[in-house]
């Protein structure tokens, strides 16, 4: 009867194939297009060499015998139906099929039976489905299988053995269901898996190894999943991942010392945690990192100076919509000479350092949305504006008197500066900072040497004093009196009565003392 039916129907599409309503049918390219074009049936009378059947958006509710005409079928997309189940072998003829979308209908289970006959599919798109558990060996019968959706259902038990037989597989979606740990023996069969995205559930925990077997992997999507807590070695098994999102977990801090294993990470999306901080190495070991998304984190109060001191290799920062973030302290981008792209859009930064990051070398700058304070300080991103026109404009929120205005627009006097030059100003500094350093080194050295240049003080000083009191020393010699030429008998009752009026005769050896002539006036 099947055979009779299909002959009639080759029959009459060699005549002419009969589109219907609502659909578009190219027999030169072989597509058949339905969409919301209220089908609630699979047509029959269409070209059987077809080879892309599109009825999206209808309301079709299973699929019955009537696929068995469409045997040269690649692409089949029934998404948006009303399909309930999939009656066993429903795909047995399409031995050429290699992408089946079965996305978005009220599907509530499949068996290793549902997909046999598709030993060519390489993309499974099973989303947004009613499916709560995955059997042992549910996909046995797909070995090209390369892409695999089941996100968005309500699975919460995997079979160790679920993911059996599907070698090829590359990219797996397990997002959106209700895990409530990794299905680490599950994904151990994945050895050639690339991409898997597990956010949306609730593992709350990660503990260490949890995608053992899983040294292929580049990209891990955690999007949502609920940690607060990452084991150590999490991560460890993962020596080629280049891309790591976290984002929209419940996380207290940075998870520098799990994250530091992950030597080829290139993106890491780390935003809508509950973290203060991006402390100084914060992503240590990272030293590959091209870009680092931190979106929405709204107890994110800091960027310290160092945060990406280890990260040599970034490229774009994206800081957005961190409601608390006022400070990015001085040098945090400095040190990175790979950086082009800065986005600090919609936070709460008031003033910039001119030592935040090297302006020039950058083609993108994102402060709006920021209350900015326009004074004197931000002098040099005005000028940095008016040298690169393709940065976003940056309005002043404050002082009053320059709310709303554009920053490129202001001159120096508008911002209330008294040096206009630049360059003065570096002048004037270099010469402050020389002569704090000199005075802290005369400081240092008088410090240093104090107790030998007390001890010279004292010798000097007693020095001084003996001089003074020889100066002042009483005549009490007759020695004295002779050479200075003063007679004794000046200055009776000091010398020996032997020597009365007169002088000693001279010495037996010697001449006798000459008289001091005396000039009379």
């Amino acid at each position: 009867m099947v055979a009779l039916l299909a002959l009639q129907v080759v029959t009459a599409a060699s005549a002419l194939a009969n589109c219907p309503g609502g659909c578009s049918c190219n027999d030169d390219t072989l597509v058949v297009v339905c969409e919301e074009s209220r089908l609630d049936v699979l047509p029959i009378v269409l070209n059987p060499s077809i080879q892309r059947l599109i009825i999206r958006n209808n309301k079709i509710k299973t699929i019955d015998a009537s696929m068995v005409f469409y045997t040269d079928l690649q692409h089949l997309d029934l998404s948006q139906n009303h399909l309930v189940s999939i009656p066993d072998k429903s795909f047995a003829y399409q031995r050429k099929l290699q992408e089946l979308h079965l996305n978005h209908n009220k599907i509530s289970a499949v068996a290793n039976t549902t997909f046999q006959g598709l030993g060519s599919l390489t993309v499974l798109n099973l989303k947004r489905n009613f499916l709560e558990e995955l059997t042992s060996g549910i996909f046995t019968t797909l070995p090209k299988l390369e892409e695999l959706n089941l996100g968005q259902n309500r699975i919460s038990r995997i079979d160790t053995r679920a993911f059996s037989g599907l070698s090829a597989l590359r990219i797996l979606y397990l997002d959106d269901n209700q895990l409530s740990s990794v299905p680490t023996a599950s994904f151990s069969l994945l050895g050639s898996l690339a991409e898997l995205h597990v956010g949306l559930n609730a593992f709350s925990f990660l503990p260490d190894d949890a995608f053992a077997g899983l040294n292929r992997l580049t990209v891990l999507d955690l999007n949502g999943a609920g940690l607060s807590n990452i084991s150590e070695n999490a991560f460890r098994g993962l020596p080629g991942l280049r891309s790591l999102n976290l984002f929209g977990n419940r996380l207290m801090t940075v998870p520098t010392q799990q994250l530091s294993g992950l030597t080829r990470l290139e993106e890491l999306f780390i935003g809508q945690n509950d973290f203060h901080a991006l402390e100084i190495h914060s992503f240590k070991g990272l030293k590959n990192l091209k870009l680092i998304d931190v979106t929405g984190a709204t107890q994110l109060e800091r960027v310290a100076k160092g945060a990406f001191e280890d990260n040599l290799n970034l490229e774009t920062i994206v800081l957005v919509n961190n409601k608390k973030l006022s400070a990015v302290e001085e040098g945090s981008f400095l040190s990175l000479p790979k950086l082009r792209h800065v986005l600090l859009r919609d936070n709460a930064i008031q003033t910039l350092s001119e030592t935040t990051f090297i302006g020039k070398e950058l083609k993108q700058l994102d402060l709006t949305d920021n209350p900015i304070f326009c004074d004197c300080q931000l002098l040099w991103l005005r000028t940095l504006l008016n040298e690169k026109s393709n940065f976003t404009q940056i309005q002043c929120a404050n002082p009053d008197h320059l709310r709303d205005k554009y920053l490129r627009a202001l001159t120096a006097d508008d911002l209330g500066c008294v040096l206009h030059d630049s360059r003065q100003q570096t002048i004037i500094c270099i010469i402050v900072v020389a002569c704090v350093a000199v005075v802290a080194t005369l400081v240092l050295i008088l410090y240093r040497y104090r107790k030998s240049m007390q001890e010279k003080l004292k010798d000097y000083k007693w020095n001084k004093g003996r001089k003074n009191l020889e100066y002042h020393k009483p005549i009490s010699t007759e020695e004295d009196c002779i050479v200075r030429g003063i007679h004794p008998a000046h200055y009776p009752g000091q010398y020996p009565a032997q020597y009365p009026g007169q002088l000693p005769a001279a010495s037996a050896h010697g001449p006798g003392l000459r008289p001091i002539p005396v000039t009379e006036l």
